[in-house]
């Protein structure tokens, strides 16, 4: 697979799953016996990983991913995404739900398939650093 081709898939995953609020999308994108590693959590298969996006997106209205920027290793199956998400809080990380602004910063490393399929994603995200925020009442 060419690397202009895996930067194209995660981005659709992106947009498509996370900016479109839909879940469901994730059957397009990822394998069945799929697997993300985040905020300390392994989460595994698809139907799994679906679920928690669905409680994810509970927690955050307005959610809104903008890529910073993406890159491809040279055969394409890794590809790494730095990202903002943005939001208003609904109960995000226990705290209160306020609908106070959201933004977080992350990382997302993939494995992507020789047939475009997702196969696993390692992410590392602001969210001690928003934890703090929004405990502390700071924007």
């Amino acid at each position: 697979m060419n690397t202009s081709r895996s930067v194209d898939i995660v981005h659709a995953f992106w947009d498509e799953v996370w900016n479109a609020h839909d879940p469901a999308a994730v059957d397009r994108f990822v394998v069945d016996d799929f697997v993300i590693v985040t905020g300390g959590e392994t989460v595994r298969g698809r139907e799994n990983f679906k679920a928690w996006i669905t409680g994810f997106l509970s927690s955050v209205d307005d959610l809104h991913l903008d890529v910073v920027e993406s890159f491809a290793n040279a055969d394409g199956s890794r590809v790494a995404s730095r990202w903002l998400l943005t939001g208003k809080n609904n109960g995000y990380l226990g705290t209160a739900p306020d609908g106070s602004d959201i933004a977080m910063t992350g990382t997302a490393v993939w494995a992507v398939g020789a047939d475009g399929k997702l196969l696993t994603n390692w992410v590392e995200r602001s969210a001690w650093e928003l934890s703090q925020r929004l405990n502390d009442g700071v924007p």
